[in-house]
């Protein structure tokens, strides 16, 4: 594990764009060797509903960029840490066997105090 500080985002609404952005702030930190997770709240727990997609899609793969599904997966890829909110999977109605493989339920008081003391944490 490298010694840079850890990128912890926290996704705090159910929109695809954030996820996206979320992943891409993630992805650039772990390309730079900078470890990441992300964390769904609350209602954005269903954006991890497999299969997943977003409106966005179809405008990002026309101008040649991958979709959300496709990002998830890199992200996987990278190992980037992917979690969602218990409370928020009550929520959405839904189980935790239906995430996106890899992805793992939690609560945010565990998230956050995984979060060291020179780790960086952001809210989209």
């Amino acid at each position: 594990m490298s010694d840079l500080p850890v990128l912890n985002i926290i996704v705090a609404l159910p929109e695809g764009g954030r996820l996206y952005a979320a992943l891409e702030a993630a992805m650039a930190a772990s390309a730079l060797g900078r470890p990441a997770r992300i964390f769904l709240q609350g209602e954005a727990a269903a954006l991890l509903r497999a299969p997943v997609c977003f409106a966005g899609d179809a405008a990002r793969r026309a101008a040649g960029q991958p979709d959300l599904a496709s990002m998830i997966d890199e992200a996987i890829a990278m190992e980037i840490g992917l979690l969602v909110c218990q409370s928020g999977l009550a929520l959405a109605g839904m189980a935790a066997t239906e995430l996106v493989p890899q992805v793992r339920a939690a609560g945010l008081v565990s998230f956050l105090a995984e979060i060291g003391d020179g780790d960086r944490l952001v809210v989209y």
